[in-house]
């Protein structure tokens, strides 16, 4: 059997004065698509960050494609919740995704051909190649989304996490990010933070329920009584129309 993506045994994580994460235990391997969903504050981007290695564990231990998370940064994609783009520095697509590379190079000055041929290709895979000289700041959300999903796929990642890559942009472009996300599944393992829940259980493999402690399920869909009480308030579903063809419904 191959290597896990992710191995987390009894992982806890606290901020001064606050725990976010108890005794979390989750095992990803390469053919999974993880959705993460909870309430806000339930620790689902410190999660992430602990993946990431930009945190360390009170105790527990995390292992990332056999390695310490920072040993396995370079081989991780990451598009974060929240990036902004200064109107004032107008940088333009090709170059916001060659910024996927830096983890991959060993202390060039400048970028190589290879450089070169992987952002294009990570702007195919993520259909803005015909994007590439136009600056950011003149991207509607969802091509600016791709855009930061295309940066993280440049770095051939083994493994690509996003926190809430449709936060903040309309339905139908959410709709679009989701359909692309489902598509990349065939090629990379995806942990994906999110709070469309008619959305995520369509297209992945297993859904984590993350508030501070984690209960994983199957592809199967989500109870209304669970979600309550993992939110800790009623909920009512959004049905949506598009079938991405997963065959998983809610």
């Amino acid at each position: 059997m191959s290597t896990p993506t992710i191995t987390i045994e009894n992982l806890s994580f606290s901020y001064p004065q606050l725990q976010v994460l108890k005794d979390i235990n989750l095992t990803l391997h390469s053919d999974e698509f993880l959705g993460i969903v909870g309430p806000n504050g339930g620790g689902k981007s410190t999660l992430l960050k602990l993946i990431l290695g930009l945190l360390e564990p009170d105790k527990g231990s995390i292992r990332v494609l056999g390695q310490t998370p920072k040993a396995a940064r370079p081989m991780l994609g990451y598009v974060p919740q929240f990036a902004t783009f200064d109107s004032k520095f107008p940088i333009r697509v090709k170059d916001t995704v060659l910024q996927g590379r830096f983890g991959t190079r060993k202390r060039q000055l400048f970028y190589t051909r290879e450089d070169h041929l992987k952002t294009t290709e990570a702007m195919e895979r993520t259909d803005i190649l015909d994007l590439q000289d136009r600056p950011m700041t003149a991207l509607s959300g969802g091509q600016r989304q791709r855009v930061l999903i295309a940066r993280a796929l440049a770095c051939d990642p083994k493994l690509l996490l996003l926190d809430e890559p449709t936060a903040n942009i309309d339905p139908y472009h959410g709709e679009n990010i989701f359909g692309l996300l489902h598509r990349l599944h065939d090629e990379v393992s995806i942990v994906l933070i999110s709070h469309d829940i008619g959305f995520i259980t369509r297209c992945v493999t297993r859904v984590a329920c993350l508030n501070h402690s984690l209960v994983c399920h199957a592809t199967s869909p989500v109870e209304n009584d669970l979600l309550q009480e993992i939110y800790g308030m009623p909920l009512s579903r959004v049905e949506h129309e598009t079938d991405i063809g997963t065959g998983v419904h809610i």
